[in-house]
């Protein structure tokens, strides 16, 4: 599938968007834009509500306050399927996979191509795995076997088939949950070259992750979350990997932190010492 952007008219774009469970602040007034061919790092620890936001964008929570817009236009999602019908598919890190059944029916899942009409309408097997050869090979994957059980492939196949499921279905943004979060560091490899092929091909990703290298080689852009807020939008030039990975760990307070540990290691040091001078003027 071919994807037609205006590459000046942001394909995504949050303004001052929060969200609320309750008293508890999830987002506050996050903003962000993703050009179509871009991708944009989303990074933050656990708790620093990339959850919140991934669900948010991806239609299963409405923003309480602030604006989303799709392609320039301002859109309300009541559900994911909204949300897909507009070209935003998201990947979770859990996969929407059935391990037991082939490569070609995980693909489809609901969506085959048939043959015949009416009450003689079946899925056209060929067609699906010339298909899935088809779209994985555009994105640099040479699957063994399409009928092969999805349980056979490594972590980072499964990612990829995901990935060419999601572009081949239309996506014009595609999110992804902590892709890499379980793999080692080849199969991560496997993932970033196919969000490479993703961009190559006009599509806006977010890839959501706490890994900053992992994250490094493959932004475009960084949005850093912490606390349900942004600390800002960031390029390479504005952001050297070791700045990254000082606001992501908080670094200020790991300072503060050693600071704090330091001083009560002399403290204690000092104690020893005094009890030691004390049990020598003893003897």
């Amino acid at each position: 599938m071919t994807m037609n952007h205006n590459s000046n008219t942001p394909a995504l774009e949050v303004r001052e968007i929060s969200k609320y469970f309750g008293s508890v602040i999830a987002l506050s007034g996050v903003s962000m834009r993703l050009l179509p061919g871009e991708v944009m790092c989303l990074l933050g620890d656990n708790g620093a509500g990339k959850s919140t936001l991934i669900k948010t964008l991806s239609g299963v929570h409405k923003p309480d306050e602030g604006e989303y817009l799709v392609d320039g236009r301002p859109v309300s999602f009541d559900s994911p399927r909204e949300a897909l019908d507009h070209g935003i598919a998201t990947v979770y890190q859990d996969l929407a996979m059935i391990p037991l059944m082939s490569v070609t029916r995980n693909f489809f899942l609901g969506s085959e191509p048939t043959a015949g009409r009416s009450i003689f309408k079946r899925f056209n097997v060929q067609r699906a795995r010339e298909i899935v050869r088809e779209e994985l090979s555009k994105m640099g994957i040479d699957i063994r076997d399409p009928d092969q059980p999805v349980g056979t492939l490594s972590g980072g196949e499964r990612q990829s088939v995901a990935i060419a499921r999601a572009v081949y279905f239309g996506a014009k943004v595609l999110i992804l949950d902590e892709p890499t979060s379980a793999l080692g560091v080849k199969q991560a490899g496997v993932v970033l070259r196919y969000i490479a092929q993703a961009r190559a091909r006009g599509i806006a990703v977010i890839f959501i992750t706490h890994n900053p290298h992992h994250a490094y080689p493959i932004g475009d852009k960084f949005t850093i979350l912490k606390r349900g807020r942004t600390l800002g939008t960031f390029t390479k030039r504005e952001l050297p990997r070791e700045k990254m990975i000082h606001l992501m760990s908080g670094g200020d307070e790991l300072e503060r932190l050693e600071h704090e540990l330091r001083g009560f290691h002399d403290q204690q040091a000092d104690i020893l010492a005094d009890a030691i001078h004390e049990e020598e003027e003893l003897y």
